[in-house]
C-alpha cells in the first residue's frame, strides 16, 4: 500500500528514513557528539538568489534536475542565521535529498528508465 510520502514505491519514504537513520547510527559511532557553530548567514544571500535563479532558469527551459533543487535549498539554508528558518531550510534540504533518493529508487524498479512522477506531484515542487 502506498502512504503518503512514498513518491509512488510503496514503503520507499520509510525504507529511506531508516537509511538515513542507520548512517547517523555510524557517524555517532564513528565521531559522537558533535558540536560546531552553524557557519551560516547574510553573507550567503547573493549565492542563494543565484540558485534559486538557476532553478527557475533551469524549469523554464526544461532541464531542471536534482542537483538544481538540492543545491537552491542548501545555498537557502546557508543564508539563514535565525535558528528557527536555519532548522526550516535544513528540514527541506533533508527532504529534498530523501526524495531524491525516493526517485533513484522508484527508477531502478523501473524497467523502462525514468518513470513519470506520480499523479499531483510535479517534478519542480521542493
Amino acid at each position: 500500500m502506498i502512504q503518503p510520502g512514498d513518491y509512488g514505491l510503496p514503503g520507499s519514504l520509510e525504507r529511506v528514513l531508516a537509511d538515513v537513520a542507520a548512517e547517523r547510527a555510524v557517524q555517532d559511532a564513528k565521531w559522537g557528539l558533535q558540536a560546531h557553530p552553524d557557519g551560516t548567514g547574510a553573507r550567503y544571500a547573493a549565492a542563494a538568489d543565484l540558485a534559486k535563479q538557476a532553478v527557475a532558469d533551469a524549469a523554464a527551459e526544461g532541464r531542471l534536475t536534482w542537483r538544481h533543487i538540492l543545491h537552491e535549498e542548501v545555498l537557502e539554508a546557508f543564508a539563514e542565521d535565525g535558528a528557527d528558518r536555519l532548522r526550516d531550510e535544513l528540514i527541506q534540504v533533508a527532504a529534498v535529498a530523501v526524495k531524491w533518493v525516493q526517485d533513484l529508487d522508484r527508477r531502478a524498479q523501473s524497467p523502462d528508465g525514468p518513470v513519470s512522477p506520480p499523479p499531483g506531484q510535479a517534478t519542480t515542487s521542493h
